[in-house]
């Protein structure tokens, strides 16, 4: 875990501590400002330098549909609506890209059980009404020349988009500046009690837990990110995995999904079985070079949903969203800040669904 930073946790006058500077505490700092209130965000280490930093991006509510989670599936969509808007005002207010790509997603099977599991997902996202088109491989081809000759079918996702998650903060940071919020970074909150602010959030993804009573806990994810040719449009998902491009050329491939606590080392055999699945689809990536090897933590919940909404008098929380954080960070937000001016919006996440679902 980051070390203790040197600045004071003192948060005296302000109306709103925010603890965690990732895109979740930074956007709900930025949208509570926008409410009027006086706001401080408090991070252990960089702003954005925890899950944000190791993050995708993808913008993706259609492809990872599941029949099992409709509340998750409609705030994602809502989500997914209202990122145009967000990505356009960032840019208004500080003059930077948040490098969102609303190319699409190509969902891709390699064999031929992969084939027949995308044949019921398409069947699914007809069920659930979310625009979704069948390609066969030469269609698919036309549209994204690198993917492999050898692959058996594909799906076209029109709705599902990505952005830059470290460029998302940096203009999160800038936009907060602009109108007035307090940043901390290099500030470790130990406790509540410690922070005497008149509301609190907890944003502090994956380390919630450890400031609250909260059922959140890490979920490693390692991913490696490659530069050089521009190969891909789209972002590309498969079974076990995804290749996510950016403007510049550089693409995320990513990512493992592991329960091993607060570890974030990277290990050989992710990496060997990372390159091998996706060089399957895109044999082009073996020519790239390997820029970063990172490893990160998502912030888990039992039910893989966010926690939102009031946890007591003072305390708000914003945390969870395990891999939706990026996607979400919009109507994440403007929940959180409704719910600290007073004006609670309703909605299916309260982080006391598990007490209830308890009794």
């Amino acid at each position: 875990m980051p070390a203790k930073g040197m600045n004071s946790t003192s948060a005296s006058g302000f109306d709103v501590a925010v603890i965690g500077g990732g895109v979740i505490g930074l956007s709900v700092a930025w949208r509570a400002r926008a409410r009027g209130l006086n706001v401080v965000v408090l991070d252990r280490g960089e702003l954005g330098g925890g899950t944000t930093r190791v993050a995708a991006g993808m913008l993706a509510p259609a492809s990872e549909a599941d029949a099992q989670e409709r509340s998750l599936l409609a705030l994602g969509l809502e989500s997914a609506r209202m990122w145009g808007a967000f990505a356009g005002e960032l840019r208004d207010v500080t003059g930077l890209d948040v490098g969102l790509r609303t190319q699409g997603t190509m969902a891709v099977a390699r064999d031929g059980d992969e084939k027949a599991a995308l044949e019921r997902e398409l069947d699914l996202r007809d069920r659930l009404g979310l625009r979704a088109q069948r390609l066969l491989p030469s269609a698919a081809r036309a549209l994204e020349p690198a993917l492999a000759p050898s692959i058996r079918l594909a799906v076209d996702f029109p709705d599902d988009h990505s952005a830059d998650p470290r460029a998302l903060a940096a203009a999160l940071v800038a936009a907060c500046e602009r109108v007035g919020v307090t940043l901390r970074p290099g500030t470790e909150v130990r406790s509540l009690a410690d922070v005497d602010a008149e509301q609190v959030v907890v944003a502090a993804g994956p380390w919630s837990a450890g400031l609250a009573p909260l059922p959140v806990r890490p979920v490693k994810g390692q991913t490696i990110r490659l530069r050089g040719a521009e190969l891909l449009q789209r972002t590309v998902r498969f079974d076990g995995g995804y290749l996510v491009p950016r403007a510049d050329g550089r693409i995320v491939l990513g990512a493992t999904e592991e329960e091993r606590g607060f570890d974030t080392a990277m290990t050989a055999l992710a990496v060997h079985d990372l390159l091998r699945d996706a060089a399957e689809l895109v044999p082009g990536i073996l020519e790239l070079e390997i820029e970063e090897l990172v490893a990160g933590l998502r912030p888990g919940t039992p039910d893989n949903a966010p926690l939102i909404g009031r946890l007591d008098d003072r305390v708000v929380v914003a945390t969870g969203h395990h891999r939706n954080g990026i996607l979400l960070a919009p109507v994440t937000a403007r929940l959180v800040a409704a719910e600290l001016a007073g004006a609670p919006e309703e909605h299916a996440f309260s982080p006391h669904r598990f007490e209830r679902a308890a009794v």
